[in-house]
């Protein structure tokens, strides 16, 4: 099963940007469906974005569209999610997800990286 380790998360400004990665080991990436969900305080986890396998096809929470941009690297084994023009409603744990071809939901997660938008 493949371990995801998210990073990049932190500080930013309403309006400002912010770039997490999510590292993939134990299996390569390019054999996984990848996601990104997110979890605010009280709230529960909620979908972001996610990706294909060959990258072609990517989705988006209506709350993020145009503004994300979920990406992968296969080659270097990592998934990436820029933020731009963020929101503090924006404001939550991220998490990196993955779905193997066979699966019918993510079921690969890992610890989750914060980011915190001020206004």
């Amino acid at each position: 099963q493949v371990q995801l380790v998210e990073s990049g998360g932190g500080l930013a400004q309403a309006g400002g940007s912010l770039r997490l990665s999510c590292a993939a080991s134990g299996s390569t990436v390019s054999n996984y469906h990848m996601a990104w969900y997110r979890q605010a305080p009280g709230k529960e986890r909620e979908f972001v974005a996610a990706i294909s396998l060959s990258g072609v096809n990517t989705y988006y929470a209506d709350s993020v569209k145009g503004r994300f941009t979920i990406s992968r690297d296969n080659a270097k084994n990592t998934v990436s999610l820029q933020m731009n023009n963020m929101k503090p409603e924006d404001t939550a744990v991220y998490y990196c997800a993955a779905r193997g071809t066979t699966d019918s939901d993510f079921n690969s997660w890992g610890q989750g990286t914060q980011v915190t938008v001020s206004s």
